[in-house]
């Protein structure tokens, strides 16, 4: 049950805004064997220049396009499955019009206390709910 925060610079369409967060969560859903229902994705546009995206160091420039990814999950997935996961979003991503050069992921892990639903409870915690396999 990952909660992905999606964050672009305005001037996309509603259906391409719509394209990306469903790449996101295709590519999830394919990877981490979540259900189809299990979304839960936060979209922020912003002016353009209120995004600053550089290389980190690694000789490209980003372009305007850029979409900046975080990813909170449970802990417990190995190195392999996050690669996984990030050539699988970065993948959808192309075929959404997305360039390679602007697919940034941040990915950040958490344990069952750290969620509540609704109704002031950890439902992990309480068994409400059964904590995902993190397989």
């Amino acid at each position: 049950m990952p909660l992905v925060r999606i964050d672009l610079a305005t001037g996309r369409t509603p259906e391409q805004v719509r394209a990306i967060a469903d790449a996101i969560h295709t590519a999830i859903v394919s990877e981490y064997g979540i259900p189809e229902r299990d979304r839960f994705q936060v979209i922020t546009e912003h002016p353009a220049q209120q995004i600053i995206a550089q290389d980190a160091g690694l000789g490209f420039e980003r372009t305007e396009g850029v979409v900046i990814i975080q990813v909170f999950t449970q802990r417990g997935r190995s190195d392999e499955a996050k690669q996984g996961l990030y050539r699988a979003v970065h993948d959808r991503l192309i075929e959404a019009g997305v360039a390679s050069e602007d697919v940034f992921i941040g990915y950040v892990e958490n344990g069952p206390q750290d969620w509540s639903f609704g109704f002031g409870r950890a439902q992990y915690v309480t068994g409400e709910l059964g904590v995902p396999d993190a397989s």
